[in-house]
């Protein structure tokens, strides 16, 4: 009977992994441009949802990192959000395994961008902090992993979100908490780093 339960898992997994396969194949169709980073001028005018679902559909440059790290945007919505990596040897420490700030980078962008989904136009974003908590070491065998992040808490000027990278499975590898500050976004001049972390980590 356990066998039977692993088969059926093993079976779902296979076809979840189809269809991140199929999610990614067609974000990556809608890519018209280079990566690049966004201009204040863009990031005030849209919300955050509709930021990040115009990075989705090609109509914003994504961010250099996702290229770096081999990661992207597939999914967002009101307070959530999805990015898909493929873990690769490029990626690995001097143990063997994925290195833990892939990890970070990844779960970092989920939280940060699930808080960003809840902001009206005008308002930015910087992270306060990060906390990363690691279950299980990550290779390239594994094809792809998701990190999704979700909004716990939405105050006037704190938000919290959680997120949790985990293979096609289910199988959980790190999971992470992140406290954001809301701040007004300036419509013209120079980006701050503050208004820099609000591009779509």
């Amino acid at each position: 009977m356990q066998a039977n339960v692993h088969a059926k898992a093993m079976m779902n997994g296979d076809e979840a992994g189809a269809g991140w396969y199929a999610d990614e194949r067609a974000v990556r169709a809608n890519w018209k441009a280079p990566p690049g980073c966004l201009t204040t001028e863009q990031l005030a005018a849209r919300s955050g949802l509709e930021t990040l679902r115009a990075m989705i559909a090609g109509d914003l440059p994504r961010p250099p990192i996702t290229e770096a790290l081999d990661f992207l945007l597939v999914h967002a919505e009101h307070g959530r959000v999805v990015f898909q990596g493929a873990p690769a040897h490029r990626h690995y420490n001097p143990m063997g395994i994925v290195h833990g700030g892939w990890f970070a980078t990844l779960l970092d962008s989920a939280v940060g961008c699930a808080v960003h989904s809840i902001l009206p136009p005008g308002k930015g974003y910087t992270s306060l902090e990060l906390k990363v908590n690691f279950v299980r070491a990550l290779s390239a065998e594994v094809p792809r992993v998701r990190a999704e992040g979700v909004v716990v808490h939405a105050g006037r000027q704190i938000v919290t979100a959680e997120g949790r990278l985990s293979d096609a499975n289910g199988r959980l590898y790190a999971h992470a908490t992140t406290t954001c500050l809301v701040f007004d976004q300036r419509a013209s001049g120079p980006q701050t780093q503050a208004t820099a972390t609000s591009a779509a980590a």
